[in-house]
């Protein structure tokens, strides 16, 4: 893809830029946030979808990242926004498909520690340190600099320094905070510190920003209710219709809503960041035209606008790459490129509500889930009608007893699993959030009563954003792949996957959503010899 680093060999790097170019010309959003367009005449650089006028060839330099333009001298255009182009680091964006997976260690260590920077999760406590970043790769932090500097082009630190300033950019953009509180939200421990590295980067004061941008920005449309108004940008093509009726079909009352009408979708939300619980809720509403998805939340949930904002892409799944994707998948489910795997906004919901749609119907398990939220959630006053509610706290499931949980039709062993659960989540043994440890977080939770192959599968594809994840098991997907007449169906779905790797996730979803149409015939698979099936929970309700 165009978002690769500058080749070694001039004539590579300059068909690279000359393709950029082509992008640019088109306005073609599918390469948005692939590259950034620097251009010489002004000292701006741009994303590809920028409206302005096209630049002269000559005067284009092309980057991978923004902290790259940044760090040759260029600003953020305030038409285009750079902060608002879908991201392009990790596995679930990127170059090759297959590149993930082949790609040398030191490349792929990269690729993480960008991964774990753009992330505000692991950080809410405080801004990321290079000790932390290190710890967490398990390498030394001159090891971490090496790599980031020859993979990258710029240190961690101008890479950090870039995304704190665009994401203060767009707060100072979209809403009214005082710049002191955007100035702590983008991770800066001082105004002065803030407004210093503000001016030099961008030659001009946050203020002077806040009232330029109104010039180029324009006037939203008039809420209904007062919040905080932000925009996200994702690649087309993006199968809106298909991602709303999955969140329609297991929606809990009060919790969400979804208005396929307006295309938008509701949602209650409770977090902690540092030691403050936060409370609110989030409307999310695609326009399509635009490629974009217009937010509104909650002033409640100001205080931790990054993360929301970060959850509201792993939800939507706002920042992967359909061409990519469709490279690796497309000669076995050809006209499913638009579909994304639903992501959460909360890691112990979802696991929760996996745990209580093992071996049932999705209907009977949102029934479950909504007498869950009736007897333990907290009420929450909104502004919109149908949200009303919050999910329950991992501390308030501590507390649930067995006989509590069997009036409400939970049967003994999803019991001892919710529970389980909760007290593992509420002591910080376990973490659910999207680039938590794979392996660990894998095995602590099949270390738990009632949660087997499946359920840790299916949470790591929607809670952890893991693009590989394959919850082999399922009775629904060996129909779909057509293997359910195997003698040992589950290892001839996993043989036939291989060929997926490293989207398996989106495979998975593309499978179900074959199931779901009359007219789909299943997918041909090339298996290999059938080893003897494992024991394994295998679920299919929530993949119906």
């Amino acid at each position: 893809m165009l978002a690769a680093t500058v080749p070694a060999n001039p004539q590579s790097a300059s068909t690279a830029d000359d393709a950029c170019y082509l992008a640019l010309k088109a306005r073609d959003a599918r390469f948005d946030g692939h590259f950034f367009t620097g251009v010489t005449s002004t000292g701006i650089y741009c994303r590809p979808v920028c409206r302005v006028r096209t630049p002269q060839r000559a005067n284009c330099r092309f980057f991978a990242l923004a902290a790259q333009a940044e760090a040759a001298g260029f600003r953020p255009c305030l038409r285009c926004r750079p902060e608002l182009a879908p991201h392009a680091v990790g596995p679930t964006a990127g170059a090759d498909a297959k590149a993930w997976s082949t790609q040398d260690a030191s490349q792929i260590l990269a690729r993480q520690a960008a991964q774990l920077l753009d992330n505000p999760e692991p950080w809410s406590d405080g801004p990321p340190s290079m000790t932390a970043l290190a710890d967490r790769l398990g390498v030394s932090t001159r090891h971490v600099r090496r790599i980031f500097e020859t993979h990258w082009g710029v240190s961690p630190l101008q890479y950090v320094q870039t995304r704190r300033l665009l994401v203060a950019k767009q707060l100072l953009t979209d809403t009214p905070l005082p710049v002191a509180q955007v100035a702590l939200l983008s991770g800066y421990a001082s105004v002065r510190r803030f407004n210093t590295a503000f001016a030099e980067h961008y030659r001009m004061e946050p203020r002077a920003l806040r009232q330029s941008a109104k010039a180029h920005t324009p006037a939203p449309a008039a809420a209904s209710h007062a919040a905080l108004r932000l925009t996200a940008a994702y690649r087309p093509p993006y199968d809106v219709d298909a991602m709303l009726a999955f969140f329609a079909a297991r929606q809990i009352p009060g919790v969400e809503s979804v208005d396929a009408t307006q295309r938008s979708l509701a949602r209650t939300l409770s977090l902690t960041v540092g030691s403050t619980p936060l409370s609110g809720w989030v409307q999310m509403q695609f326009v399509p035209e635009r490629h974009q998805v217009v937010l509104h939340i909650s002033a409640s949930l100001a205080e931790a606008l990054p993360l929301v904002l970060a959850r509201v892409r792993a939800l939507l799944d706002l920042d992967a790459d359909p061409h990519a994707i469709q490279e690796c998948l497309g000669a076995d489910f050809p006209d499913s490129e638009g579909l994304r795997v639903p992501g959460c906004l909360d890691g112990f919901e979802l696991a929760v509500r996996a745990v209580l749609g093992q071996q049932i119907t999705v209907r009977a398990a949102c029934t479950l889930a909504a007498r869950l939220v009736e007897r333990y959630g907290q009420p929450l006053t909104t502004p919109l009608p149908t949200l009303d509610r919050l999910f329950p706290t991992p501390q308030a499931l501590c507390q649930a007893t067995p006989d509590d949980l069997g009036a409400l039709g939970i049967v003994r062993q999803r019991q001892g699993a919710i529970v389980a659960l909760a007290q593992a989540v509420h002591s910080g043994a376990l973490q659910l959030y999207p680039g938590a440890p794979l392996a660990d977080t894998m095995a602590a939770l099949q270390a738990l009563p009632g949660i087997g192959p499946w359920t840790a599968h299916y949470i790591a594809m929607r809670a952890l954003r893991w693009p590989d994840a394959f919850p082999s098991g399922d009775v629904a997907l060996h129909k779909a792949l057509g293997v359910q007449d195997c003698a040992h169906p589950q290892r001839a779905a996993e043989a036939a996957s291989e060929r997926w790797r490293p989207w398996r996730s989106y495979a998975v979803l593309r499978a179900w959503a074959r199931l779901a149409d009359p007219a789909a015939t299943p997918t041909p698979l090339r298996t290999a010899a059938e080893p003897t099936d494992p024991a394994t929970n295998s679920h299919h309700s929530l993949s119906k």
